[in-house]
């Protein structure tokens, strides 16, 4: 009787969690235990009780719902103990995961911000930066919340699992990694601009975007982000001063001060394109689990993410208000474009470290995804093996070669990036933060009645399902039409293109 417990206890935590075990034969929590050999929770003054895969959710709901008492060790945790091993991950502070996500996000899409001001007119356009970026704050703490009570979660693929079960883990992976790699192209694209720009297009342009993915690659070959966070400083330093100088040049040098539009009419189109920038701007939360899951102490993690919205929402607002104001409504995308050519040059230049930074993290983080998943618990983690560190290498040059590929072979790329940020960046920043609120309420609070006992959080998650339904819809919708009609009017450029 007792081994057919075990079994079907066994078959219920394989089926729910794609059999998330710790590395430790035995990892002990509070006054509970955890046997993983078993799929079983004990107290330590009771008899062991074999527990199916919601009992121990709720178990753990129960024992930490505290997040300050919440351990980063605790069953399922991604990395296990490291003592002793090679490679460690577990070592992230919260000001270093602050730096990483404020160099990520704070990035090119910045750079888009001013024009979407002049599409739909600067209170429009600051009310929609100041709502997403507030709103993004809301969501980075349902996903922190959601990564704590689920520690075996490391990328969006696994909550996935836990949200849809198998179909939803491949969906979320795949998504997580398409996203990545589009991101990583982007970058791609931005530093080739920059190198153009600086050099007075003196090299074929697909030259300066195999040089400038070139540097992203060896930037990306670290295994650990805090192998990162050096370089992480350098690039949130660098894309903060240069928007300093590209405001500095833009009073300077104004082209139409003042010829600015408290609101614009326009066409659906051109408007939700005009949010579909501001929410790429936003789109890091895809990362998040992977940056908690490295870091030492998790439950500080919304720590970075107060110190990363507050950057940036305060840095979009004045760029773009500031950068319209003095440039006016002919302001072009990226802005640094609309600059004197001195001025130009000088924010490029000093923007380049942010663009292969934060295109390293991307490319990094579809490798690590696709690492993790191939050997998690496995010595190749931890340990310096020919088959991980050869798995490691093949990732993030297939990462690397296929965002430079897209970036310069595929003419309607820039188009591509939008289509993806509509379909992947609305509901990993966004809406899925209100399933992971819905999802955990349920099952670790009491079901349908801990719902209708908290009307006002219920409302709020809900909405945020459905903003993000909303933003992709729409975005998707935008981003097609406007792809169409840049193809009726002969503007997309030809496939590598010098």
């Amino acid at each position: 009787m007792s081994h057919s417990l075990s079994s079907i206890s066994r078959s219920v935590i394989e089926d729910t969690a794609q059999d998330f075990r710790p590395a430790n034969p035995q990892i002990i929590m509070s006054n509970n235990t955890y046997h993983p050999t078993q799929n079983i929770y004990t107290k330590d003054d009771e008899p062991r009780i074999h527990r199916s895969a919601r009992d121990v959710r709720e178990l753990r709901a129960g024992e930490f719902h505290d997040e300050e008492s919440i351990d980063h060790e605790l069953p399922g945790d991604v990395f296990g103990q490291e003592d002793g091993h090679d490679i460690k991950y577990k070592t992230l502070s919260w000001p270093v995961v602050a730096v990483l996500m404020i160099t990520e996000i704070v990035s090119n899409g910045m750079l888009s911000l001013p024009s979407s001001l002049a599409a739909v007119g600067v209170v429009p356009g600051v009310v929609v930066i100041v709502f997403l970026g507030s709103f993004a704050t809301y969501t980075a703490w349902a996903l922190i919340q959601f990564k704590l009570r689920h520690p075996e979660v490391h990328n969006m693929g696994d909550a996935g699992m836990i949200l849809f079960g198998p179909i939803g883990r491949e969906i979320l992976s795949a998504g997580t990694i398409i996203f990545a790699v589009f991101a990583t192209g982007s970058q791609i694209l931005a530093g080739q601009l920059a190198l153009s720009v600086l050099s007075n297009e003196r090299l074929c342009t697909v030259a300066f975007a195999g040089i400038f993915a070139v540097a992203v690659t060896l930037a990306s070959f670290p295994r650990t982000l805090d192998s990162l966070g050096f370089l992480s400083i350098v690039g949130g330093i660098s894309i903060v001063v240069a928007g300093i100088v590209a405001l500095a040049g833009a009073g300077a040098v104004p082209i139409n001060p003042g010829d600015i539009q408290v609101a614009v009419t326009s066409d659906f189109t051109s408007a939700f394109i005009s949010i579909t920038n501001p929410v790429f701007a936003y789109a890091g939360h895809f990362m998040f689990f992977i940056l908690i899951s490295e870091m030492k102490q998790p439950q500080d993690a919304m720590k970075a993410a107060y110190a990363l919205q507050i950057t940036a929402t305060s840095l979009y607002v004045v760029f773009a208000v500031v950068s319209y104001w003095y440039i006016g409504s002919d302001v072009l995308s990226p802005s640094l474009l609309s600059l004197s050519p001195l001025f130009s040059k000088l924010a490029f230049g000093l923007a380049i470290p942010n663009f292969f930074i934060a295109g390293s993290l991307y490319s990094h983080t579809a490798s690590k995804l696709v690492f993790v998943r191939l050997f998690r618990h496995t010595k190749h983690i931890h340990t310096h093996t020919l088959l991980g560190w050869g798995t490691w290498t093949l990732l993030i040059l297939l990462a690397n070669v296929a965002a430079f590929v897209f970036a310069v072979g595929i003419p309607v790329f820039n188009y591509l990036v939008g289509i993806a940020a509509s379909v992947f960046a609305a509901w990993y920043t966004y809406g899925l933060a209100g399933a992971f609120w819905l999802h955990d309420t349920y099952y670790f609070e009491g079901g349908f009645r801990a719902w209708l006992q908290r009307p006002l959080m219920l409302a709020v998650n809900v909405f945020t399902v459905l903003a993000g339904a909303f933003i992709c819809v729409g975005g998707l919708y935008a981003t097609i039409v406007a792809l169409i009609r840049a193809s009726a009017a002969g503007e997309l450029p030809p496939a590598f293109q010098c």
